[in-house]
């Protein structure tokens, strides 16, 4: 349940701030520090559903992320080309 809208579902939560701003609330809520870093940057690529299917089965035998295993082979890939 939302604490301000005391609503339960996602829908009804958009209806009530669809109704209502924020300001309304300011003494049952508090300031928040929050950073961002601007230079953090990510990029989408198209990968075969075949090589999807290996790398994932790959990343499952080394227990990490799938994410995690194609940015170090992509990086030992590049680096090696580099060179």
């Amino acid at each position: 349940m939302s604490s301000i809208s005391r609503t339960r579902t996602l829908d009804e939560m958009a209806e009530f701030w669809d109704r209502h701003d924020a300001t309304d609330f300011d003494a049952v809520t508090h300031e928040a520090d929050v950073e961002f870093d601007i230079t953090s940057r990510r990029h989408y690529i198209a990968i075969d559903p075949d090589v999807m299917a290996r790398l994932r089965e790959a990343a499952f035998t080394r227990g990490v992320r799938v994410e995690s295993l194609a940015k170090l082979w992509l990086q030992k890939r590049v680096l090696r080309q580099a060179a």
